[in-house]
């Protein structure tokens, strides 16, 4: 099962690059995140103190404990770090005045007939913006993202993928914003992530994000992971210093179609995955 591998990619680099500040991650919220994975993976981090996680529905919360033990389970939902409510994401986000570290969107895809598509907007990342602590990351889910993408969008018709209008969602809102991804075979292809932060005061943002994709020395990253991690590297079936490398090296071709990409989604504007 390669399930440590989407939810690997989606917590680890975040939350690693969060302690690469110099102040590790003491708190997470998560979006969505029902196969309770996403929360495991916070939780292997000794520095966190508490993970918050709404999900809109609960009855997938307890298939996952019962038949996906292995996701996280019992094991997470009776953690004392660990917080469960059931409900909004988006209603929550928007009401709370609680700030976290790390905030992670492991939501639906933005489909016409689904509940996530207000959680891709620009008026909800702005919010989500205030919601962080300084030196905070947000990431998100972001879809599909061939390294080879398909014919279409290749050749200039509108891509049915929303990777590209994520990433220019999340760049008209915040300074530096990374897009990534992971192949995960049950998928079907390659997965996208986008992880969003503010430059550090003084910091060109071009060179802080070219600094996090590609660190001189992958060393940085597997310190980190011994540091921050309960079992270090052991405990991981994918997230390490070579494979970070490899992760934020988009194909040739994918960068060319998000360079192509100029929509961004908002509430009047929405953009739907097919």
């Amino acid at each position: 099962m390669d399930e440590f591998a989407y939810h690997e990619s989606l917590v680890h680099p975040s939350l690693v690059k969060c302690a690469l500040r110099g102040s590790p991650p003491k708190s997470v919220f998560i979006g969505g995140g029902g196969e309770l994975a996403t929360a495991r993976e916070c939780l292997r981090h000794k520095s966190i103190e508490r993970v918050v996680m709404v999900d809109i529905d609960g009855k997938v919360i307890e298939v996952c404990k019962e038949f996906l033990p292995e996701w996280g389970g019992e094991t997470v939902t009776s953690n004392p770090k660990f917080e469960l409510v059931i409900g909004d994401a988006h209603a929550w986000m928007m009401n709370t005045k609680e700030t976290f570290d790390v905030i992670i969107m492991d939501i639906s895809d933005p489909i016409e007939a689904g509940p996530g598509i207000a959680l891709y907007t620009k008026e909800f990342y702005e919010h989500a913006l205030t919601r962080l602590n300084e030196g905070g990351v947000f990431v998100t889910q972001a879809g599909t993202a061939d390294a080879v993408p398909p014919s279409h969008a290749i050749n200039g018709e509108r891509d049915t993928s929303c990777y590209g209008p994520i990433n220019n969602t999340l760049r008209a809102v915040f300074d530096c914003v990374i897009p990534y991804s992971t192949n995960i075979p049950s998928f079907g292809g390659d997965w996208g992530y986008i992880m969003a932060f503010q430059s550090p005061p003084g910091k060109d943002k071009a060179v802080a994000e070219q600094e996090w994709k590609f660190p001189t020395n992958t060393n940085v990253i597997d310190d980190l992971i011994e540091q921050q991690i309960e079992g270090g590297a052991n405990a991981l079936g994918l997230y390490d210093g070579v494979s970070h490398i490899n992760m934020f090296a988009l194909t040739k071709a994918l960068r060319k179609l998000l360079e192509k990409d100029d929509r961004i989604m908002t509430k009047a504007n929405p953009v739907f995955m097919y």
